[in-house]
This record gives structure tokens, sequence and C-alpha cells, in this order.
């Protein structure tokens, strides 16, 4: 009677602290829609990068004028150098990024519970540790 008498009420009290949802990813970051246009920017971005003209920049850096064909040497066209195959490897990591990125968004909304418990205890840790540290005005003897 004794047990009941101590325990009910750190069950009631503990109650409100377990019926908190659990914290999850915003539904615009979880939506597959969102993860295409983020794939969709980053292939943007990449074709971008690699229509970037470098061939004045090389010729600068080895300290003579850039010819006229290096004028037009792009990003591009130094990647096709080392792999022939360049554009169609290209397309098929492009192809792959959306998915990729739905994944990881599913993967971190369902640890993201478990990371916030564990920030939340290393909190704990630290302000217990902090509490435990010697008062720096009191006085030495």
């Amino acid at each position: 009677m004794r047990k009941t008498l101590i325990l009910l009420p750190l069950l009631f009290a503990a109650s409100p602290a377990l019926a908190q949802p659990a914290p999850q990813l915003p539904p615009e970051l979880t939506d597959p829609a969102t993860a295409q246009k983020l794939a969709n920017a980053a292939h943007a971005l990449s074709q971008a990068f690699l229509n970037v003209r470098i061939g004045e920049v090389q010729a600068a850096l080895e300290g003579r004028p850039a010819t006229p064909s290096e004028r037009d040497l792009t990003v591009r066209d130094m990647a096709r150098r080392d792999n022939p195959d360049f554009d169609r490897d290209l397309q098929q990591k492009m192809t792959a990024v959306g998915p990729m990125m739905q994944q990881s968004m599913r993967t971190l909304n369902t640890a993201l519970p478990e990371m916030m418990r564990s920030l939340e205890d290393a909190r704990r840790s630290l302000e217990r540790a902090v509490a435990n540290l010697p008062d720096p005005t009191y006085p030495k003897r």
C-alpha cells in the first residue's frame, strides 16, 4: 500500500513528459516534391559550374597569355579529358540525387527523436558537471 502511495504521484508527474510528441522534421522537408526541387537545383548548379571558363585562368597561372582555343576551355572540357563518359556519368549521378535525398530525409526524421534525447542527456550531464565545479571566488587557504 505504501509503495502505491509513493509511486502513484510519480507516475502522474512523469506522464506529461511522455505525452510530448517526438520531434520531427517539418512536412515541407519530408515531402518528395521538395527533395526533387532540391535535386533539380543541384543539377542546375552543377551545369552552371561546368560551363565556367577556366582557360585564361590556367594560362595566367602558368604565366603566359591564353591562346584563342584556351579562352573557350571550360570545367566540363577539363573533366572530359580525364573521363570520356563524364557527361553520362554525371547524368546518372544526378538522377540518383532525388531518391537519395528522400531516403536521407526519412532516415533523419526517424533518428531525430533519439538524437534530441541524446542532446538533452548531454545537456543535463554538462549542467551536473558545471554544478560540481569549485567556486573560483572561494578563498584559498
